[in-house]
Order: C-alpha cells, then sequence, then structure tokens
C-alpha cells in the first residue's frame, strides 16, 4: 500500500470511528507525523493531499518545512516534542500548533515572545497521565495551577496532549484526559497514535497523531 492509500485508509478509519460514536465524520484531524522520515515519504504524503504535519525537534522542522512554505500555503505544522526554551523563538516562528507546553518556565518565555510582538501560534498542554518521570509534561495534579499562569501571562490555552505509558491500556489516559479537558473547558484533545487512534477518536480526540501506519517504520538518522 502506497502512502497516498494509507492515508486513504486511515482517514476512512477515524471517520468511521467519529460517527460510530455519534460525532461528525470530520470531526478529528489526522496530524501525520512526519519525524525522521526521509524526504520522499514526507513529499508523497504532500502529493496525496496531506497539509497537516507533526514534528518533535525545532531544527528538524526547520530544515523540512521553512522553504516548502513558500509553495504550500495551507500547511499546518504541530510542534509534538519537548520544547527548550532557548529554541521558543524558533518555534513560534515556524510552527502552527505547539503542543507540547507542559512547564512554568516555557510558559514565561512564550509570553515573552508575545510582548516582544511574536505571534504565538495556537497552544496546548500536555499532561504526563501517566506521571512518569521520564516523560514531559505536566502531571494531573498540577495542572491547574499551569492553567491558572498561562491566563496570569496572557496565553490562550486551546486544549491537552498526552502520550499514554507504553504498557498501560491507552483508554484509561485518554479518558483521563478527556476528564480534565471538559473540566477546564478546553475544546481541543490531541491524543490517539498509530496503535489506538480509533480508541482515541471514540474518547472525544479531536486530532490524532499518526506516524508509522502511515509512512511506515522510522529512518534513524544517519
Amino acid at each position: 500500500m502506497d502512502i497516498s492509500q494509507r492515508i486513504a485508509e486511515i482517514t476512512g478509519r477515524i471517520k468511521q470511528s467519529a460517527q460510530a460514536s455519534g460525532r461528525p465524520e470530520n470531526a478529528v484531524s489526522l496530524v501525520a507525523v512526519s519525524k525522521v522520515q526521509p524526504e520522499e515519504r514526507i513529499q508523497a504524503a504532500l502529493d496525496a493531499g496531506q497539509r497537516v504535519f507533526g514534528e518533535n525537534r525545532v531544527q528538524e522542522a526547520q530544515n523540512r518545512w521553512a522553504a516548502r512554505r513558500a509553495n504550500y500555503r495551507d500547511l499546518c505544522l504541530h510542534l509534538i516534542g519537548p520544547l527548550q526554551t532557548n529554541k521558543a523563538e524558533d518555534a513560534v516562528d515556524l510552527f502552527d500548533v505547539i503542543e507540547t507546553v507542559d512547564r512554568p518556565k516555557l510558559v514565561q518565555a512564550l509570553a515573552a515572545l508575545a510582548r516582544a510582538g511574536h505571534k504565538l501560534p495556537r497552544l496546548l498542554v500536555q499532561v504526563n497521565t501517566g506521571e512518569e518521570p521520564q516523560k514531559s509534561g505536566v502531571i494531573p495534579g498540577d495542572l491547574p495551577a499551569l492553567l491558572d499562569l498561562c491566563t496570569r501571562e496572557g496565553l490562550t490555552i486551546e486544549g491537552l496532549m498526552c502520550i499514554p505509558p507504553e504498557h498501560e491500556e491507552p483508554a484509561l489516559h485518554f479518558a483521563l484526559l478527556a476528564k480534565l479537558a471538559k473540566r477546564h473547558r478546553l475544546g481541543v484533545l490531541s491524543m490517539g497514535m498509530s496503535g489506538d487512534f480509533e480508541t482515541a477518536v471514540r474518547l472525544g480526540a479531536t486530532h490524532v497523531r499518526v506516524g508509522s501506519a502511515l509512512f511506515g517504520d522510522r529512518v534513524a538518522p544517519a
């Protein structure tokens, strides 16, 4: 199956899952996770009409997408990896969505950029639903304080994002994220990846991040 067929197949499954849960078939956006993928696969996805992509690293995304902006003005780039504060300005200038706001220092760095005249992307808070020490994201108990800080600093948070622990039932984490979003009146939920995106859609995802199921296995950097 080539990439255009994979996009059609995945999109069809997303629509079916949305309809099965009583949601409009267009309620969910497919974010193609293009990190560490060869250029020919990225171009094939673009040729097939895919315009929403997710990247983990700012510099890799700059190398891949900065020059393409002129030819694909409807691109929508999501930062889905951890953001260091010293890369915040580059991220703000490149990405349309930053999904990984997760700590006070980053909130303050983004607020400073806004005060300096930068137009901020759409912002999501990453929640570490499994409270894994090695993983980025605010733990659920600290989410209210972080959201309050965002409000005080003038940042608009549109929703939440999570990456469930690898060996736990993802539905439990998706349900928790949906509960937190409802509690804080946030409308955007980025959750679900190649192996579980249909479950995520049924539990309220508005964005699913699909990489290997769309592009095939990642190619490790040389």
